[in-house]
């Protein structure tokens, strides 16, 4: 679970800034959202969901391609690169002063009873520093790297051997696990499957993962199905048809590129088949009883919000029965905000939430911006100053009352993190020469 994310001169963020899961010492105008919102964890009071808001460009999307980043990055580099490739870090370029400095990421996750505090510093040619640190009682140093010197504790000691084999692109972290150093190999398996980061906007990087775990879990089908139910969409049933490769409404490019990938692992094209999934309405008689049955292809059927609503299901239900973290960017795109407010309740709720999942989302709805749904620290801005650079801050560091009217004062300007649009009318006026704007 996870406890912060700091960042710093990367993309649009000049000076580091964080984004923390603990709760703050503050109390809610509605109580149960103390009890509901905010769970404990050992000495923790952690938040069971974050929304984060801001104009257009302002650094929203910059700070979950940053935890991307980071996930990537220490699930990949001791595969992926190779001496003298670049690193893909992409720092902040509108300041002279960091020209020379790396990029830092650093998180603080919770995992198996212990609390670990890791980070590092990267350029586009090299990882310039790397830090692993545990707490239990008190914090202690796992491994500490500088460059090329490391200074690594007994309880990493299998790590000891592996540092001539960590290029000075790839991260000694991934290289242990690659080399199944127990605790490196643990932590890389949070980072693969503990901590995940999903678009609102293009969902299909996740329908293959819905459509599998529905396809072969009779218990995980029957969840979704309740899921779509409840969004009042009118589907029946939802069940999942095969179709050969040939056969299947996919474009003919696809269909090559997926041909050629099963000829490479030494399969037959002909043996390929593409899942697609089907929804069942109710008919009607005149009498308005139930006639029948009809089926629709979901993809070219059902609008762009049930597909959405279908395919998120899989990564929703997925992370709350395991305990895991979710990042979400743009989640509403596409989505009635009754459904949005339910998805956040299925996060803040006890009974839907036991084992503690978190969500972390950028989201333009402020229909959700209110004290019945979130506590202050719950909230969090960006804004970016004049010269470019993103600063982040929770409605929890402002001046603000419990019972305020969260969403109309930010509508106001009162927090900041909104757009300032200038006059669109002088588009349209004309110039002395009679022509227009």
């Amino acid at each position: 679970m996870l406890v912060e994310f700091s960042v710093g001169n990367y993309r649009s963020f000049h000076a580091p800034v964080t984004l923390s899961m603990q709760a703050a010492k503050l109390r809610s105008s509605d109580k149960r959202l103390d009890e509901h919102n905010v769970f404990q964890a050992d000495r923790l009071s952690l938040l069971r969901s974050a929304a984060i808001y801001g104009a257009n460009a302002s650094g929203k999307s910059n700070l979950i391609q940053a935890m991307a980043f980071m996930r990537r990055f220490v699930r990949q580099s001791s595969r992926e690169s190779q001496a003298g490739e670049p690193t893909g870090v992409e720092r902040f370029r509108l300041s002279t002063a960091t020209r020379d400095k790396p990029s830092c990421f650093q998180i603080i996750f919770r995992l198996d009873d212990r609390r670990y505090r890791y980070g590092f510093e990267i350029d586009e040619e090299q990882v310039r520093a790397e830090w692993l640190y545990h707490t239990g009682q008190r914090e202690t140093r796992l491994f500490i790297r500088e460059g090329a010197q490391y200074d690594i504790s007994s309880v990493f000691k299998p790590g000891r051997g592996l540092t001539e084999r960590t290029r000075n692109n790839a991260l000694f972290l991934s290289v242990a696990a690659q080399f199944n150093v127990r605790l490196a190999v643990t932590l890389l398996e949070w980072f693969r499957q503990g901590f995940n980061i999903i678009s609102g906007l293009d969902d299909t990087a996740y329908v293959g993962f819905t459509l599998r775990r529905f396809d072969t879990d009779e218990s995980f089908r029957q969840r979704v199905l309740a899921f779509v139910r409840e969004a009042d969409l009118g589907i029946a049933d939802i069940h999942v048809e095969r179709l050969p490769l040939a056969e299947a409404p996919i474009p003919e490019e696809v269909q090559y590129l997926l041909a050629q990938v099963a000829r490479e692992q030494g399969r037959s094209g002909e043996e390929l088949l593409v899942s697609r999934p089907k929804t069942t309405h109710q008919v009607f008689n005149s009498e308005q009883s139930v006639a029948g049955w009809e089926t629709f292809d979901m993809e070219k059927q059902e609008s762009q919000g049930t597909q959405k609503i279908f395919n998120l299901s899989g990564p929703l239900l997925d992370t709350l029965e395991g305990g895991k973290l979710l990042v979400i960017d743009e989640m509403e795109a596409r989505l009635h905000p009754f459904i949005t407010r339910a998805v956040i309740q299925l996060f803040n709720s006890p009974q839907t939430n036991p084992r503690n999942a978190q969500l972390v989302f950028a989201t333009h709805d402020t229909s959700l911006l209110s004290h019945r749904f979130f506590r202050r620290d719950q909230i969090w801005f960006t804004e970016k100053d004049q010269y470019g650079a993103t600063d982040m801050y929770s409605l929890a560091e402002l001046q603000v009352r419990n019972d305020a009217s969260f969403d109309k004062d930010y509508i106001a300007g009162k927090y900041g993190a909104i757009p300032f649009i200038g006059g669109l009318h002088s588009l349209f006026e004309e110039h002395p020469d009679g022509q227009k704007a």
